[in-house]
C-alpha cells in the first residue's frame, strides 16, 4: 500500500470526534471495494473498517438512503454495527467482523456457504422492517441508460435488441406482484463475511425493496453457482420446499441482473474507473445474459411465471 493509501483514510478517522486521539501509525489494510475504497484500521481496541467514497459515486448513489437503509440492516441482525456515517461526504465506519470475505472459490469450498448466505437473507427479507427507495429493475435500467448517455458512451452491440427480447419478461413479473421486502440487491461475493457459523452481509449502496428472489439469482450469478449450489440456496431460503414461481423469479433474475449491470460497468468505463476493464466487464455481462436466456429451460420459467406456477 502507498504511504497516500494509508494516510488518506487514518487521517478521516482522526478527524472524528471518538477517534481524534487514535494512533497516526495505526495498521492499515486495503480491503478492496471496485468504486469505494475500503480499508481496515488496527486501534488499540479493535479493528475498525472505514468506507471512503469512489469517484463519481455521488451522481447514482444516494448516501442518505445507504445510511438508512444499513441502520435497518443492522437491526435486522445481517450487518455489522454502524459506528459512523456522513452521507454529504460518503464516509462510513463500522465494525469489523472477523470472518471471510467471500469470493465464488470461496463459496465453492466453504461447505455449506450458500446455505448460510441464504439464510442472511431469510432474515433481511422476513424481518418486516423497511428500507428507503425501491428498486424496480426495468426503472434502474432507464436511470442508468440515462447517465450512461450523459457520460457518451456507446452501448454494446445488441443492448438494444436484448431489452426489447426482455418485454416478455417484464410483462410476465408485472402480472405476477409479490410483496416486496428489504433487499441488498447488490449480493457480490466479496459483500458477504463468513464466519464458518453464519454470514454477515456489508455495503448497501444499491439497496432497496424489492423482489427477495433478485437477492438469490444475482448472488448465483455473481457466485457462478452451479445447479446442486442453486438448490442448496433455495432449500436453506424457504427450509423445504420451493414454491414453483420462485425458482422462475429466481432463474429469470440470473439474467435480468446481467441486464442491468451492463449499465453500470458501462457508467464505470464512462467515469475512467481504472479498478478493472469496466468495458469487458460490461461486455462480458451482456453476453451472459443473453447465453442465459437463450439457455435450455429459461423459456418455461417465463411461461411457468406468466402462468402463476
Amino acid at each position: 500500500m502507498t504511504d497516500p493509501d494509508r494516510l488518506e483514510p487514518l487521517a478521516v478517522l482522526r478527524q472524528l470526534p471518538d477517534w481524534a486521539n487514535c494512533p497516526a501509525d495505526a495498521p492499515v489494510t486495503r480491503l478492496g471495494g471496485l468504486t469505494n475504497r475500503v480499508f481496515r484500521i488496527d486501534l488499540p481496541d479493535g479493528p475498525v473498517v472505514v468506507r471512503l467514497p469512489g469517484k463519481g459515486t455521488e451522481a447514482y448513489i444516494d448516501r442518505e438512503i445507504e445510511a438508512h437503509n444499513a441502520r435497518v440492516a443492522e437491526t435486522a441482525g445481517v450487518s455489522p454495527r454502524l459506528l459512523h456515517v456522513d452521507p454529504a461526504r460518503g464516509v462510513m465506519v463500522t465494525t469489523h467482523v472477523d470472518g471471510v470475505t467471500m469470493t465464488p472459490e470461496g463459496f465453492a469450498g466453504r461447505a455449506g456457504a450458500p446455505a448460510r448466505a441464504a439464510r442472511a437473507f431469510a432474515q433481511l427479507h422476513r424481518s418486516g422492517l423497511q428500507f428507503r427507495h425501491r428498486f424496480e429493475l426495468f426503472s434502474e435500467i432507464e436511470t442508468y441508460r440515462k447517465q450512461v448517455a450523459a457520460l457518451g458512451v456507446a452501448l454494446p452491440e445488441g443492448y438494444d435488441a436484448t431489452v426489447e427480447s426482455a418485454g416478455t419478461i417484464r410483462a410476465a413479473l408485472a402480472s405476477r406482484p409479490v410483496p416486496l421486502a428489504p433487499c441488498h440487491c447488490d449480493p457480490l461475493c466479496e459483500n458477504f463475511i463468513d464466519t464458518g457459523s453464519r454470514m454477515w452481509v456489508v455495503d448497501w449502496e444499491y439497496s432497496g425493496m424489492n423482489d427477495p428472489m433478485w437477492d438469490l439469482g444475482d448472488l448465483s450469478v455473481e457466485a457462478g453457482f452451479d445447479a446442486a449450489q442453486d438448490a442448496e440456496l433455495l432449500a436453506a431460503y424457504f427450509d423445504g420446499a420451493v414454491p414453483p414461481d420462485a425458482e422462475a423469479r429466481m432463474v429469470i433474475y440470473k439474467a435480468m441482473c446481467d441486464l442491468l449491470w451492463t449499465l453500470w460497468g458501462l457508467v464505470q468505463h464512462g467515469n475512467g474507473n481504472e479498478a478493472e476493464d469496466f468495458w469487458a466487464y460490461a461486455t462480458g455481462r451482456l453476453e451472459r445474459c443473453r447465453a442465459l436466456m437463450a439457455g435450455p429451460g429459461f423459456d418455461a420459467h417465463v411461461d411457468r411465471l406468466a402462468r402463476g406456477g
